[in-house]
């Protein structure tokens, strides 16, 4: 539990981070490769290449291309269309998709979730009182992409720690994760990424090399480690903690004059999504 209170804490600040220094001026492909590359180079010096069964990298490669590639690449391109409140709220769905991926491990269904799902739908609904058409829809429907697979990032290495245990610590192979999110990001970044929009400030710089080294090297390792330590319904409440923490430092900080009615109501029935979500888990 440690492990996920002090990821919890780095990454309530990222996002604002994003949104802020990040968002719109710098090149959102180039953002997540920078974050890669300094994680991967963290671990490197440390990494074992042989000796592990082969399951367990290609698992860890295959964890870090969901868990950061892909959700970071579509994360990053949701700042340009949604404000950090939204993004925060928007993520709060990640639970379900856990909820739905170990029910789907376990071979069972639970409607349950999907009726969570629908209702954190009209949180969102009621946090912007328009259509969810055009940029809005688009970066609601990347979040839910980033999303899943972020959920399933964990799903994975959670299942994959239990099932091949190695004497090895995981900061040993650990550096695969990374590896397996730059198959992903570097590709994005030759082929979508604009050199015209690189980091120019020293404070740019400076964000992305704190994110680098703490949200996302210690950040990642850390949230992982604390992941096998809790059972599924735990982990899945503290995938709920990046949302009030991460709102409270946007809003003191940086978003003072935001619509706090509107957003605490649709904030208040998304989380109440989660609620019928453990619900129905304690009926199943």
């Amino acid at each position: 539990m440690p492990y996920l209170l002090i990821v919890t804490l780095l990454w309530a600040f990222s996002f604002s981070l994003i949104g802020e220094y990040l968002a719109g001026q710098v090149d959102s492909d180039f953002a997540v490769l920078a974050r890669v590359v300094i994680a991967a180079l963290v671990f490197l010096p440390f990494t074992v290449w042989r000796g592990l069964p082969g399951r367990l990298l290609a698992g860890f490669w295959l964890a870090g291309a969901l868990q950061f590639g892909i959700t970071y690449l579509c994360l990053y391109r949701s700042f340009t269309v949604l404000t950090v409140p939204e993004v925060l709220l928007f993520t709060v769905l990640t639970p379900i998709y856990v909820t739905l991926l170990d029910d789907a491990l376990a071979r069972r269904f639970n409607p349950w979730a999907l009726v969570a799902a629908v209702v954190a739908v009209g949180g969102g609904a009621i946090i912007r009182f328009k259509p969810l058409e055009g940029d809005y829809l688009l970066g609601f429907l990347l979040l839910q992409l980033a999303n899943a697979t972020f959920a399933a990032g964990q799903v994975l290495c959670r299942q994959l720690l239990a099932r091949y245990p190695v004497e090895q610590p995981l900061q040993r192979y650990f550096g695969h994760f990374f590896l397996g999110a730059l198959v992903l990001a570097l590709p994005s970044f030759l082929l979508f990424g604009n050199p015209a929009k690189l980091p120019h400030t020293a404070v740019q710089w400076g964000v992305l090399l704190w994110m680098g080294l703490f949200a996302t090297a210690l950040g990642m390792f850390w949230w992982v480690k604390g992941s096998t330590r809790v059972n599924a319904g735990t982990l899945a409440v503290m995938n709920e903690l990046h949302v009030p923490a991460g709102l409270v430092v946007n809003l003191l900080i940086w978003n003072r004059d935001a619509d706090l009615p509107r957003l605490a109501a649709g904030g208040a029935v998304i989380l109440a999504s989660l609620w019928l979500n453990r619900l129905g888990r304690r009926l199943a």
